[in-house]
C-alpha cells in the first residue's frame, strides 16, 4: 500500500522509498565477487533467487512482527500443573520454516551425518549472511542445530538415531516427541550462573542410570527452549562430559527440564533464551566421560563461524539502509552521497564491510577443505577466533554510524536500524566474548602450522615487523592479545580481498587497516575520491 504523502497541512517530501523488494545477492557486489572466488561460483542465480525472495517486502515484514511480538513462556496451565512451553507469533515459525526448508539447519552434511562436499559452508553462509540482514533472531536455533550434528558425531549410534530428523527440510514445531514429528530442531545449555564462560566450574551432575544418565542442577542460558533435544555440560563421575537431554521421555511424557524464565534480552527478541531446571532429567552421554570440552569444540568452531558472518549480515544491511538513503535525500542543495564528508564516511563503511565479506568466506572455504588440507585446517584453527573478535566487535559501531547517516529518520523504531543496534553486541558476548577469543587465537598460535600461517598472511598483507619469532612472543603476552587477534583479522582480511576483490579496494584496506593507525571513527580513513566512488557503486547501485 502507497504511503500517504499529502496532509492536510503539508506534503511529503525529499524522504528515501522504502527499502525493499530488492535482491539480497545481485545487488551486494562485495559477497558476489567473495562467493565466486571462495568456490560458489556455479550456484550464482540460485543464490540470487534466494536474495529476491529474502529482499521481499513481505520477509522483511515478517521479521518486523517476530521482534515486535516476542516469545512468551507458560510455565503452568489453569490447573496449576507444569506446561514449560513458549509461545511465538506465527511471524517466526514462517521464518524458521523458511529457514529449514532451505536447508540452513542441515545443507553442510551428508545423509550419514558427515561434512557435505565443498562449498557448502561458502554457499550455506552467503544465504545465512542474506538472511541476518532480514532477521537474525532465529537464525539462533538454525545455527545450534547445524553445530550440534559436529558434537554428536562423537556418538554414531546416537547420530544415526536422529541425523534422519534433523537434516529434515520440514519444519514441524509441535510440542511432541521427535520421533513423531516430520523434522527437529536442537538447542545448547553449557553456562551455568557460577562459571559463565568457565564451563569447567559447572555444578550440574550426571548420575550414570543404565544406558543413560539423570541429570540435577541448571543452566543459565538454554536458547531455543522448544528445541527436540540440547546438548549440554554436566559432571559425570570422570568428570565434564557432554549429554543429549530430549524434551520428551521414551513413553511420551515430558522430561524433567522446568523453565525458570525467559531472558529478558537488549536485543534478539524473537528468540526465546531461558533459564532451566533439571530435575533428574533423562540424557544420553555425547562422547566419553570427562571429554567435555573436547566433545564440542568443532561445534563450538561452526557456532563462532555463524557468529561472525551473522553480524557481517547486520553490518551489510545497515550499510545498504544508509547507501539507500542517501541516494535519495538531499540537503544544502546536493544529494546527501554527494557531500564529501558523508562520502568520505559511506566509504569508509563500505570498505569494513569489504573486508569483513571477503573474511567470512575466505573462512568457510577453509572450512570446506579442513578434512583434506592440514592448512585450511590450521586456518580455521586460527582464523576463526580472530574473525569472530573482530567483525562482531565492529558491529555495533559499524551499525550506528550508518545509524547516523539516516539523522532522526534511522533513530526511530519504525526504522530497522534500532533493531539491528541491539541485535549487533550479542554475537560479540555468545559462544565466547571477545576476551576469550583472543585468548584461542594465542593458544592457536603456540602450534607450528598456525604461527608459520599467521607470519605468512602478515607479509602477504605487507604488515611490517611481523615474523614467527614476533608472533612466537606475542603468543605469550596475554594483556597484548587483543592487539594481536585485531591486526590479525585483518590481514586475513587484507590478503582475502586480495583473492577476489578489485586491486583498488584490497589497498585500500591494507593501507587504511594495516600501513596507518585505523581511526576509531569512520570517514577519517583518507580514502581517495576514485576508490570511494568504487567503493560506493559496489556497495549499493542507483537505481
Amino acid at each position: 500500500m502507497a504511503a500517504r504523502s499529502r496532509f492536510d497541512t503539508h506534503e511529503v517530501f525529499n524522504q528515501s522509498p522504502a527499502f525493499e523488494n530488492v535482491d539480497l545477492f545481485a545487488s551486494d557486489l562485495p559477497l558476489v565477487e567473495a562467493v565466486r572466488a571462495n568456490g560458489g561460483g556455479g550456484e550464482m542465480a540460485a543464490l540470487s533467487a534466494f536474495g529476491r525472495h529474502w529482499g521481499g517486502a513481505e520477509m522483511l515484514a515478517l521479521g518486523r512482527q517476530a521482534n515486535e511480538n516476542p516469545p512468551r513462556l507458560h510455565a503452568f496451565d489453569a490447573k496449576g500443573f507444569r506446561r514449560d512451553t513458549v509461545e511465538f507469533h506465527p511471524a517466526y515459525h514462517r521464518l524458521m520454516g523458511e529457514s529449514i526448508a532451505a536447508g540452513l539447519h542441515a545443507s553442510t552434511w551428508s545423509e550419514s551425518g558427515r561434512h557435505a562436499p565443498a562449498p557448502c559452508e561458502v554457499l550455506r553462509a552467503a544465504r545465512f549472511y542474506m538472511e541476518a540482514q532480514v532477521e537474525a533472531g532465529h537464525l539462533c536455533p538454525i545455527t545450534m542445530t547445524r553445530a550440534a550434528l559436529a558434537a554428536l558425531a562423537a556418538e554414531p549410534a546416537l547420530l544415526a538415531k536422529i541425523a534422519p530428523k534433523v537434516l529434515s527440510r520440514l519444519y514441524d514445531p509441535a510440542f511432541r516427541p521427535w520421533g513423531q514429528k516430520s523434522g527437529m530442531t536442537l538447542g545448547m545449555g553449557m553456562t551455568e550462573k557460577q562459571g559463565g564462560t568457565d564451563v569447567r566450574a559447572n555444578t550440574t551432575t550426571a548420575t550414570p542410570d543404565g544406558d543413560s544418565y539423570s541429570l540435577v542442577g541448571h543452566k543459565w542460558f538454554l536458547s531455543a527452549p522448544m528445541s527436540d533435544a540440547f546438548l549440554v555440560l554436566a559432571q559425570a563421575p570422570a568428570g565434564l562430559t557432554c549429554f543429549l537431554l530430549p524434551r520428551f521421555l521414551a513413553d511420551g511424557s515430558v522430561n524433567a527440564l522446568r523453565l525458570q524464565r525467559l531472558k529478558e534480552k537488549l536485543g534478539n527478541r524473537s528468540n526465546a533464551s531461558s533459564e532451566v531446571e533439571f530435575a533428574d532429567a533423562f540424557a544420553w552421554r555425547v562422547g566419553a566421560e570427562g571429554a567435555g570440552i573436547r566433545t564440542i569444540l568443532e561445534m563450538v568452531q561452526l557456532t563462532r563461524l555463524d557468529c561472525a558472518v551473522a553480524s557481517a549480515g547486520l553490518m551489510r544491511m545497515a550499510l545498504a539502509q544508509a547507501v539507500h538513503h542517501c541516494q535519495h535525500r538531499s540537503a544544502f542543495g546536493k544529494r546527501l552521497i554527494d557531500q564529501p564528508m558523508m562520502r568520505a564516511v559511506l566509504a569508509d563503511l563500505a570498505l569494513e564491510l569489504e573486508g569483513a565479506v571477503a573474511l567470512v568466506m575466505r573462512l568457510c572455504r577453509a572450512f570446506d577443505r579442513a578434512a583434506d588440507d592440514a592448512r585450511e585446517a590450521a586456518y580455521a584453527r586460527l582464523v576463526t577466533p580472530a574473525a569472530k573478535y573482530w567483525i562482531c566487535k565492529t558491529a555495533p559501531a559499524f551499525i550506528y554510524e550508518a545509524m547516523e547517516c539516516l539523522g532522526g529518520n534511522g533513530y526511530v523504531e519504525e526504522s530497522m536500524l534500532p533493531r539491528l543496534y541491539r541485535e549487533a553486541p550479542v554475537n560479540a558476548i555468545w559462544e565466547g566474548s571477545g576476551n576469550v577469543m583472543c585468548l584461542d587465537v594465542l593458544r592457536a598460535l603456540k602450534g607450528e602450522e598456525e604461527a608459520e600461517l599467521a607470519a605468512a598472511l602478515a607479509r602477504e598483507a605487507s604488515l611490517p615487523g611481523v615474523d614467527n619469532g614476533a608472533i612466537k612472543a606475542a603468543s605469550k603476552n596475554e594483556a597484548a592479545a587483543r592487539a594481536m587477534a585485531g591486526r590479525l583479522a585483518a590481514a586475513a582480511s587484507a590478503v582475502a580481498l586480495k583473492g577476489g576483490a578489485p586491486a583498488a579496494v584490497a589497498d585500500a584496506f591494507a593501507r587504511s587497516r594495516l600501513s596507518q593507525p585505523h581511526s576509531l571513527l569512520y570517514g577519517a580513513s583518507g580514502i581517495d575520491a576514485a576508490t570511494a566512488a568504487m567503493l560506493l557503486k559496489r556497495a549499493l547501485p542507483e537505481v
